[in-house]
């Protein structure tokens, strides 16, 4: 049976707009696919990486581009803010495309693997950008997609499999039988387990020390079953999908901006060439904040805390409006600490497993300050945080909020609507929470 191409943007045209396409009220949260929601349960999982030892199975949720040819260093540096003329083979970059209008399209992990070669990894919104302009530009490139295995059944292509925690680095000597070769953050290097040769980058989620092993999905068993096996002595948990899904919050990575490619006339084309069953078509909006303004969700890289990785040095898709945001940028990338009576007021004295990606409204004396971007009931700390970008008059930490807690049912009812949506306090933090990953994580 053969389906018939539907455009993002003929979905956009049936729905009247790109916010009654994609707002969806009732929305829940996403869990990496594949992967058992819990092993040792959410709560354990979520200790391990802080306290002991944690292995994540990440083979599963991630699509990747690999890209190929001599012109492929060209292709990204023309449609990223990234600097490709600093890049080791082996060293992977937060890969940062942007809009003619300097906001993001969505970020992912670009990893050189070679003289002209390269892996985008990520959501797959990053990976059309660039595809898009190969095919439309003409770039001495090949390239082939894997998508995520939401909808696939056949094996990926590679495997990854990250090891972090106190205990990661005990666990990695054992499996390798001692310490692997000195390699900086973000950067990999060659290794051999149990007959199998893959790499080892060295990251981890949430802060912690620890590696991410990427190689052929042919000897993913092998060398999971190594690193469980090596792990066993320091007590290694298997982290599922739900605690997983929670650990960017402590270590400030918003994952879900919304591209910024719904309202630009000049990406007509690019819209029409987008399936509407992608990321970019299928991806909810929810919250208590709403507007009938889709660029109202758009963000920018230095609100994201993307600066470090941007570079003028070359020129690139939306140079000039990233450049001019700069010094425009009016929020702050920040965490919000809830306030505990007012968590048991609304979520019960036992809120429970807690993942919600909604927009909702951060207020400050009633008027609006802030979007909430990821909420999670975090075990370890005994706390609902969340990761949001605020207002500069509200981002010093220590500085009190408040969230309005619901979902605004969309298109027809007024934005600024009183739907007796509940209020919980929040106290500003800084973001990333994790003192490690503030202050140590990337300092090699």
């Amino acid at each position: 049976m053969s389906w018939e191409f539907v455009s993002l943007q003929q979905g956009i045209d049936e729905a009247g707009s790109p916010i009654q396409l994609l707002w969806k009220p009732e929305a829940g949260p996403w869990t990496p696919p594949v992967v058992d929601e819990e092993y040792a349960g959410w709560k354990q999982e979520q200790a391990a990486w802080r306290e002991g030892v944690a292995i994540s199975d990440l083979s599963y949720h991630m699509s990747d581009t690999f890209l190929r040819g001599s012109g492929a260093a060209q292709l990204l540096s023309d449609v990223s803010a990234n600097n490709i003329d600093t890049f080791a083979i082996g060293q992977a970059k937060q890969f940062i495309p942007v809009t003619a209008g300097g906001d993001i399209v969505t970020d992912g992990i670009l990893l050189r693997e070679g003289e002209e070669s390269y892996v985008l990894s990520g959501v797959e919104a990053a990976q059309h950008w660039v595809t898009f302009h190969a095919e439309r530009d003409g770039y001495d490139v090949e390239y082939v997609t894997d998508p995520d295995r939401s909808f696939a059944s056949e094996a990926p292509r590679l495997f990854r499999l990250q090891v972090q925690g106190p205990l990661a680095l005990d666990v990695v000597h054992r499996a390798f039988g001692g310490p692997l070769p000195e390699t900086k953050f973000f950067h990999s290097t060659p290794v051999e387990l149990g007959g199998a040769s893959f790499r080892a980058l060295r990251h981890g989620m949430a802060g912690q020390p620890g590696y991410e092993f990427i190689g052929g999905f042919a000897d993913h068993d092998r060398v999971k079953d190594a690193l469980l096996t090596a792990g066993a002595a320091s007590g290694i948990v298997h982290v599922g999908a739900l605690a997983y899904a929670t650990n960017g919050v402590e270590s400030g990575w918003i994952p879900t901006p919304t591209p910024a490619i719904y309202t630009d006339p000049g990406l007509a084309e690019y819209r029409a060439r987008i399936s509407l069953y992608s990321y970019e078509g299928q991806n909810p909006l929810y919250g208590s904040f709403f507007s009938d303004d889709i660029a109202d969700f758009y963000t920018s890289p230095w609100e994201l805390g993307y600066g470090r990785s941007i570079s003028f040095n070359h020129d690139f898709i939306g140079r000039d409006a990233l450049r001019a945001a700069k010094d425009g940028s009016h929020r702050t990338k920040v965490t919000l600490e809830f306030d505990a009576h007012d968590v048991a007021r609304v979520f019960g004295d036992d809120p429970g497993y807690l993942n919600d990606y909604g927009r909702h409204r951060i207020e400050s004396d009633g008027a609006l300050v802030g979007l909430t971007f990821q909420t999670i009931n975090s075990d370890p700390e005994h706390k609902v945080l969340g990761l949001a970008l605020v207002d500069q008059s509200v981002a010093e930490p220590g500085s009190a909020v408040e969230v309005v807690w619901g979902r605004h049912p969309g298109h027809g009812t007024a934005p600024d609507a009183d739907l007796g949506f509940p209020r919980l306090r929040a106290t500003v933090r800084p973001a990333p929470y994790n003192e490690y990953a503030r202050t140590a994580y990337r300092q090699d």
